[in-house]
């Protein structure tokens, strides 16, 4: 595994090495606000097999697509509700997670043939660059499936899955994993709890869409 390590703004030739990697079909671990991730270009169903061996994830549970840009969330869904767009407006770039539906000709191996695909924008400049210049990613947190999620720690950094190149900035800012709402219908359902309280996601929708915490 290649191993870059960035203090700071990513330098030019560690952007350019990050797309390199991603267009050849390889996969990345890369930092986030939340912890750190392993991921692949979002389209590329060979490269997302990858990313589910390497974390010996159950072929079941779908990758997320993580983006640079909020605005580039319609490009992946159907149909944004209500309750979708005023947390993307609300909470990103940032600690969230929304499942919405997804377009069917996007991500089918990242989604794993559903109907639905959470999408991510997280609040980390250094993420948002590599992002930006890969392009989006489908990703999971970059740990074995049932460790504990990697936030940087360099004690733990020999329990990383494998990968073909491994991006590594220090600590995440916030260290734990991000909170899934599923907004794929007119009520937004807690999925998982974490970085974001759902009570501060209730009170943001209060008066837009019911949440189910």
């Amino acid at each position: 595994m290649n191993v870059v390590r960035v203090d700071g703004s990513p330098k030019a030739e560690v952007l350019a090495a990050a797309a390199a990697c991603v267009r050849a079909g390889g996969t990345m671990i890369f930092p986030t606000d939340t912890v750190y991730g392993i991921g692949c270009a979002a389209d590329d169903d060979r490269a997302v097999e990858a990313v589910f061996e390497a974390k010996r994830r159950p072929h079941d549970r779908p990758l997320s697509i993580h983006l640079a840009d909020p605005a580039e969330a319609r490009r992946y869904s159907s149909r944004l509700s209500p309750g979708a767009r005023a947390v993307m407006r609300h909470f990103w770039p940032g600690g969230v997670t929304v499942i919405v539906n997804r377009l069917p000709t996007r991500c089918d191996a990242a989604a794993r043939g559903g109907k639905t695909i959470g999408l991510r924008c997280p609040d980390d400049p250094i993420c948002r660059a590599i992002i930006g210049a890969t392009g989006p990613l489908a990703a999971t947190s970059a740990n074995e499936s049932g460790a504990r999620a990697f936030t940087g720690d360099g004690a733990d950094e020999a329990a990383l899955p494998h990968a073909t190149m491994a991006i590594i900035a220090g600590q995440t800012r916030r260290r734990r994993e991000s909170t899934v709402l599923d907004c794929s219908g007119e009520r937004v359902r807690v999925i998982r709890s974490g970085a974001v309280d759902p009570a501060v996601i209730e009170n943001a929708l209060t008066g837009i869409a019911p949440v189910d915490i």
